[in-house]
């Protein structure tokens, strides 16, 4: 099972977010972990290789399992450990190989193309407390099938 970590940086009433190609959909920067790594030290390098940031005292707000299935056939699955930061050093680029970032003001980000279950995990990332955990389950195309979320110690 891939293990993936992502973070939203925010600053001023705005989160810097990145649009991914393939789908238009925008995401919070992040990446695979590397073997070894511990969740704090892949979100600290993905978002530097990501964004040119250097992101200071992530908070883990999210652990999710997410899932595509083909009928009941797990196609793929992965972890994904969701920070949150509001320090960061350098300035942040524009075009990426991953794709283009953007500072979305706080209010628009429910509103942008995004994967479903990922309005959940923004949401909780701008305005939550705690970690939450859940599972999503999606289609091979990303359709959202169903999702359980539960606070922790809840």
């Amino acid at each position: 099972m891939q293990r993936v970590t992502n973070c939203l940086y925010m600053k001023d009433g705005k989160a810097l977010m990145l649009q991914k190609p393939r789908r238009n959909w925008w995401v919070a920067p992040g990446g695979k972990m590397e073997t070894g790594e511990s969740i704090r030290d892949s979100v600290i390098r993905e978002y530097y290789e990501e964004t040119n940031l250097r992101i200071s005292n992530p908070v883990l707000k999210g652990i999710f399992t997410m899932v595509n299935l083909r009928g009941e056939e797990i196609v793929n699955e992965w972890m994904l450990f969701s920070f949150s930061a509001k320090e960061a050093n350098g300035e942040a680029l524009v075009d990426t190989e991953e794709g283009r970032l953007e500072w979305h003001t706080l209010d628009e980000i429910p509103s942008l193309p995004m994967a479903e279950g990922d309005r959940q995990i923004m949401n909780h990332l701008i305005q939550g407390t705690g970690v939450l955990i859940g599972t999503f389950r999606y289609t091979e195309d990303f359709k959202l099938i169903d999702y359980k979320l539960e606070r922790n110690g809840e």
